[in-house]
């Protein structure tokens, strides 16, 4: 099963995209892009409001464009190459912190798609097992470093005494191999280590452990805007936050197979149907909220894990990057 949608999809023609204005496509509805990273379990909800047209019940004509990560997401944004970024909060907080004009509105993801776990032959049992160990993580400032550090921190473990190896989007293979004993992973990632004999030690995309661990749920998926166009295009975000909920009622409700089907075949060409609809079904409920409103608490965890790891000053002030007024807070 792939964690990435049809690779030629990315960022194709992006050079071409017109700029700025309101088209109107097929039947008068309103054309619009929207870009987001092609990570499996973040881009669920939206294929699935294009698949069953909830974007078109809204008036609405949606290109989904994938981008190769939240960050490039938002450089389309901000670059006006597209109207909105589908991104984690810890993306948007990063560009906002930079100086980004952009405003986050609405919410698809509670939880962040991450659980460290041990190799095969690996003897860590915990996160205080940790100390002195070299773990895994796609690279230094990434959501998953970010949340290690956290976790590290909350467990009484001073993250300076952990050494971290960047390995990239491959970090299954390295840990599989014992290449590192720890890891941050994803989905299907996860799911095909524990075939192999490795062990789950904190599951964040579960909720009870991210109760647990992080203390509720964590603001992750979401959508954002450019500052200066809130106003105009109000109604617009309304339309497709009506539409994105709609998706995620869908999965909370509709069966794991239906779901699955749902997908474009690219999400899976090559890849364990089987295993996929497995992953949905585990995770579709605690994953994605049934609310698209944004949840306060669960953004300032977000915040607090990037303070932690140093990537944002003690005074950073969220409330300039969210917008809860555009769906009645």
């Amino acid at each position: 099963m792939s964690c990435c949608v049809d690779r030629r999809s990315v960022v194709q023609g992006i050079a071409g995209l017109a700029l700025g204005g309101v088209a109107l496509g097929q039947r008068g509805r309103r054309k619009l892009r929207l870009a987001f990273c092609s990570q499996l379990l973040c881009i669920l909800p939206y294929e699935v409001a294009q698949r069953r047209g909830y974007f078109a019940e809204e008036g609405l004509e949606v290109e989904l464009v994938y981008a190769r990560g939240g960050s490039q997401a938002l450089q389309f944004l901000v670059g006006k190459a597209v109207d909105y970024a589908a991104t984690s909060l810890d993306a948007a907080l990063q560009a906002y912190h930079r100086g980004a004009p952009i405003l986050r509105f609405c919410s698809t993801g509670r939880l962040p798609l991450f659980a460290l776990a041990a190799a095969p032959k690996s003897p860590v049992k915990g996160v205080r097992d940790l100390e002195g160990r070299t773990v895994g993580v796609s690279a230094l400032g990434n959501a998953d470093h970010v949340l290690l550090v956290y976790l590290l921190k909350k467990a009484g473990v001073d993250p300076r005494r952990v050494q971290y190896a960047t390995l990239g989007p491959n970090l299954y293979e390295a840990l599989k191999a014992g290449h590192v004993e720890v890891g941050m992973v994803q989905e299907p990632a996860l799911t095909l280590l524990k075939e192999a004999g490795g062990r789950e030690l904190v599951n964040l995309m579960d909720l009870k452990q991210a109760r647990a661990y992080l203390g509720g749920p964590y603001e992750f998926m979401g959508v954002a805007v450019r500052r200066e166009e809130r106003q105009e295009r109000l109604e617009e975000m309304r339309a497709l936050a009506r539409a994105l909920a709609k998706a995620l009622r869908f999965l909370h409700a509709a069966d794991a197979r239906l779901i699955a089907d749902t997908l474009p075949k690219a999400l899976i060409a090559g890849g364990d149907e089987e295993r996929l609809r497995a992953v949905i079904q585990r995770y579709r409920k605690d994953l994605y909220p049934e609310d698209v409103r944004i949840d306060l608490e669960a953004a300032r965890r977000v915040v607090e894990s990037q303070q932690e790891a140093g990537l944002l000053p003690p005074g950073f002030r969220l409330e300039g990057l969210l917008d809860r007024e555009v769906l009645g807070a």
